[in-house]
């Protein structure tokens, strides 16, 4: 403290929902997309098309499965309270608070209404990761020693591992788990690809739906944690309540189409294989390959001599 008043804050602040490792992954995805829209000219007729909803769809599911891995808004809540803003203060502001759960960690926000209270820009965004190389209490500890804003710290300590509401072992277990599961899924997905590249497509939309198994089974793990008793987060009389975020119902659209794609795949397969083989450009090389085989050399000398 300096004269009662808290240093000025120079740290880097986390975008709750966008990163640096999520920036990269797009970028990745997109250079791929991009490599693969400078080869459609060379596709033609209706396999260009065929082509394009494959690759597109099949990229979409890739980059969500990878992205929400280190997205940070999987359940998410807002309160507006008024409420103290340093410790020994007897100051009240007018603010939002905000809390986001993410796979790797928890963002907890403070936003001033207006930004400029009691002196000082009231615009806060703090991470605390829980993942298997960070240590959530040695974040919290930086915190404290840090000055931050005491709804921050209030927030962020019903996750430490000291903490009476065990939330902390809740989430970080359950986060794990849905991790690992989405490994798995981005593991099964590269098969299917695999697959779909040869004349194996019923494997492929097997694959597809063993994908989306895998992401449904991430997302029951993640919410595991709602049949948890949790410990209220309260300002006053103003309570914290969380929902699932963004994250999580996209991660439910894409499992899915998933479903979809590979029980569709599978019907087509049973019910219809020439037009599963001609969406999958596979029809005209089974027809080119069969005039091949047709096209056979007759000797007229064994000819005559049957005749």
């Amino acid at each position: 403290l300096f004269d009662g008043i808290y240093p000025f804050y120079p740290q880097q602040r986390k975008v709750f929902v966008f990163d640096v490792s999520t920036i990269i992954v797009i970028v990745v995805f997109l250079t791929f997309t991009c490599s693969f829209l400078l080869i459609i000219p060379g596709i033609r007729g209706r396999a260009r098309i065929y082509w394009t909803l494959r690759v597109l769809l099949s990229l979409i599911v890739g980059v969500v499965i990878v992205v929400v891995q280190f997205t940070g808004d999987w359940e998410t809540g807002w309160v507006k309270a008024n409420t103290s803003y340093k410790s020994f203060s007897r100051a009240l502001v007018n603010v939002d608070i905000g809390l986001h759960v993410g796979l790797a960690g928890v963002n907890v926000t403070l936003r001033g209404n207006p930004v400029n209270q009691v002196n000082e820009t009231i615009d806060y965004n703090e991470h605390f990761a829980w993942s298997f190389n960070a240590d959530y209490d040695q974040s919290y500890s930086e915190g404290l020693e840090r000055g931050l804003p005491s709804p921050i710290l209030y927030v962020a300590e019903k996750f430490t591992t000291q903490s009476p509401c065990s939330m902390h072992r809740q989430y970080r277990i359950s986060s794990h788990y849905a991790s690992a599961t989405l490994w798995v899924a981005f593991c099964t997905w590269l098969i299917s690809n695999i697959l779909f590249s040869m004349p194996v497509l019923v494997y492929g939309g097997y694959m597809l739906l063993i994908t989306g198994a895998f992401m449904i089974f991430s997302l029951l793990s993640f919410s595991t944690v709602k049949n948890s008793l949790m410990c209220p987060i309260q300002f006053g009389t103003a309570i914290l309540r969380t929902g699932y975020g963004g994250s999580f119902w996209l991660m439910l659209a894409i499992g899915l189409l998933c479903f979809v794609a590979g029980i569709t795949v599978v019907a087509l397969h049973c019910f219809n294989l020439d037009l599963l083989k001609t969406f999958f450009d596979l029809h005209e090389d089974k027809a080119e390959e069969y005039q091949e085989m047709t096209e056979v050399y007759v000797n007229p000398h064994f000819v005559n001599k049957g005749l």
